[in-house]
């Protein structure tokens, strides 16, 4: 916001096995929902797993991929 931007849509992917997450995502883009200023329907959380495969499958840790739609805002000519 500092620079301008504003975020449109947020996609999001997080990858483990367990535990399952997927009763949790309303709650969680209710979470973020006031942080970033977005209804949740511009907030998309999906969970998958690595099918028991790398770190994640062997329950080491998790991994996140996150995509961000940002907008610039025009600044009122006052402030150009």
């Amino acid at each position: 916001r500092e620079k301008g931007y504003c975020v449109v849509n947020v996609d999001s992917t997080i990858c483990l096995e367990e535990p399952r997450i997927s009763p949790y995502i309303a709650q969680m883009k209710s979470v973020i929902s006031p942080i970033l200023n977005l209804d949740t329907g511009s907030i998309s959380i999906k969970a998958t797993t690595t099918e028991k495969m790398g770190f994640t499958g062997r329950g080491e840790g998790i991994g996140a991929l996150a995509s961000v739609l940002l907008k610039l805002i025009p600044c009122p000519a006052s402030q150009s």
